[in-house]
């Protein structure tokens, strides 16, 4: 059943809204990520450095769902995407015998990606010379624990 409704003379409302797909910052990367993959001559990406740091107090509840990792420096295109960078470091529940709670990936769970726990800080910007990932830090694996032990 729809929730479209009409109402008076206005033309029939078919449940599209105007905006488009693909125009976020994030929505190009990606695009240009998979056009990457299929041509190796593409490369030489600007890109800016940032330092993602904990803010949030040791005892804070969050640290319970999000273990945390210190402070972690990474290559990447925007502040946003600095935290999925980070954030897709870290294990996800498809590689060890867990289920994630809500979702049908532990991704979105990331300690990196709550700006309550950690706070991105641009230190460079416009760099050619590194790739995109982690250039200084550890991410631990230790985030997922796995429902039988071995």
């Amino acid at each position: 059943m729809s929730n479209v409704s009409r109402t008076g003379k206005e033309e029939i409302n078919n449940a599209t809204s105007p905006t488009t797909f693909g125009r976020s910052v994030e929505s190009q990367a990606q695009m240009q990520d998979a056009a990457a993959q299929a041509s190796p001559d593409i490369g030489g990406e600007m890109l800016n450095i940032y330092r993602l740091e904990p803010i949030a107090k040791p005892d804070d509840p969050r640290w319970a769902n999000a273990p945390g990792h210190g402070t972690i420096v990474v290559a990447a295109r925007t502040a946003g995407d600095a935290r999925i960078v980070a954030a897709a470091r870290e294990l996800d529940f498809m590689e060890v015998d867990a289920a994630p709670a809500e979702d049908v990936t532990t991704v979105n769970a990331s300690a990196f990606r709550d700006d309550k726990l950690y706070t991105v800080i641009e230190i460079d910007r416009d760099r050619r010379d590194v790739e995109r990932g982690i250039v200084d830090g550890v991410v631990s694996v230790e985030t997922i624990r796995p429902v039988e032990s071995d």
